[in-house]
């Protein structure tokens, strides 16, 4: 029997429910990419009549809304815990999921609906975050955090093939609602799983002494359930927390380099259509294969720092140069509209582009896995939930500008747009790690 037999692996079952609940939380909020070519169809051919500026309205509130909401449900979550904080997040999310189908075709409702769909989803990022500190000692943690993250792929993945078979299926006028309901609903199943399987360690039943005490090893002392519990519900003012360096740190991290994957989520099938005259037909499996390729980032980022650690390397500076050649691939997409040029390269430019497109995606999975890390790194349990939700909200207003940036642009400089959108979505992460690397200086965990 080895000694991981021993020890026991139920904390890896809740990294699967938190999988699960990631890829549930993108395949629901990808569906609106898959089904704008539809609304952006002129009036008089069966369509909607959105411009790209009226698509980004209401992609860029979705992301003000999540943005705002991440604080504050950081701070609900570490007041309620994890297992009802995340339950509430999936039942609101879910089901303004499923009321977008009934929209109608004006950009206001679209907007009012989608913004408050926002709200829910809010809440995924800092309940998982929180869930990995609290199920997982600190040498896990990232590739925890990259397994769980890798859900965002997943989901994307089936959105890519599934909302596109409903609008052939069904027709795109009935495929859209369809989409929107189907992918709502399956939010609902879940829940099922979640109270049946969760509880946080303490109280959990199918944990044994020995993953418990593994899950504390970095603790100075294994505090007994009751103390534990009153630890992780202290309530910790969100100024306070303003005033360190590392909450700045993990701030312009996340508002640099979120909007890197709020442009592919809702933009990706556009530069497919426009820069290649794809139908959606034929962006199916090209969408799908970023997302897929993705995965391997997210995995792989979150394992690399951890065979540093395993190697003897302090955590930090782990962390950090692992981040630094993570930040150094982005830049691949510089070369996106030289090999998407299909003058030079003709059949094959699709193929390249979607090749350069899947390393930045790759690297953002990877950045994003030890990212989210750095916050369990740098500040204690209690305070996890709400420094994630504080990065959640700069991450979200990164999102708001490149979508606000990605539809002027496409409305007015059409021919630069995507050169103009790969070339700051390249340079966002060594801009990036070198802000955190000034911020983080001093990388002892500090005591709120």
């Amino acid at each position: 029997m080895t000694n991981e037999n021993k020890v026991g692996n139920y904390r890896w079952v809740i990294a699967s429910l938190l999988l699960f609940s990631t890829t549930i939380n993108y395949m629901d909020r990808q569906v609106i990419s898959y089904v704008k070519d539809y609304f952006c169809t002129p009036i008089a051919k069966g369509g909607f009549g959105w411009t790209d500026n009226q698509y980004s309205y209401v992609t860029a509130c979705f992301t003000a809304f999540y943005a705002g909401i991440t604080v504050v449900a950081g701070l609900v979550i570490d007041k309620i815990g994890t297992k009802l904080g995340l339950a509430l997040s999936l039942i609101i999310w879910s089901t303004f999921g499923i009321l977008n189908a009934f929209a109608g075709s004006s950009v206001v409702v679209h907007t009012i609906v989608r913004s408050l769909f926002g709200i829910g989803e809010a809440g995924n990022f800092p309940a998982s975050i929180k869930t990995v500190a609290e199920w997982f000692p600190k040498k896990e943690r990232a590739l925890a955090t990259g397994i769980f993250n890798s859900g965002s792929n997943i989901g994307a993945m089936i959105a890519a093939l599934f909302v596109p078979w409903c609008l052939i299926h069904w027709g795109e006028a009935t495929g859209w609602k369809m989409a929107y309901i189907i992918t709502g609903a399956v939010g609902f199943l879940w829940l099922i799983f979640w109270f049946l399987l969760y509880n946080p360690p303490a109280k959990s039943k199918y944990l044994t002494k020995e993953e418990f005490d593994l899950i504390h090893e970095d603790d100075l002392v294994v505090h007994a359930a009751p103390s534990e519990d009153v630890a992780l519900h202290e309530n910790i003012s969100w100024g306070r927390l303003f005033r360190y360096p590392q909450t700045w740190a993990f701030f312009w991290g996340k508002f640099l380099t979120d909007g890197v994957w709020w442009f592919l989520l809702f933009w990706l099938p556009d530069y497919l259509k426009k820069q290649f005259g794809m139908d959606i037909h034929h962006i199916m499996w090209p969408t799908f294969t970023v997302y897929f390729i993705s995965i391997f980032g997210s995995t792989f980022g979150g394992n690399l720092p951890r065979m540093m650690i395993n190697r003897g390397t302090p955590v930090y500076k782990a962390r950090m140069r692992a981040m630094f050649i993570i930040a150094l691939f982005p830049l691949f997409l510089l070369l996106t509209q030289y090999f998407g040029n299909k003058e030079v390269f003709g059949d094959y430019a699709s193929v390249l582009a979607i090749a350069v497109i899947c390393i930045g995606a790759a690297a953002h999975q990877a950045w994003s896995a030890n990212l989210f890390t750095t916050v369990s790194d740098m500040f204690p349990k209690k305070a996890i939930g709400s420094v994630t939700g504080i990065g959640g909200m700069a991450g979200g207003i990164g999102g708001v500008v490149i979508q606000r940036l990605s539809g002027i642009l496409n409305t007015s400089y059409p021919k630069d747009a995507y050169l103009i959108m790969f070339t700051v979505c390249a340079l966002a992460y060594i801009i990036a790690w070198t802000i955190i690397r000034l911020l983080t200086l001093k990388p002892s965990k500090i005591a709120v």
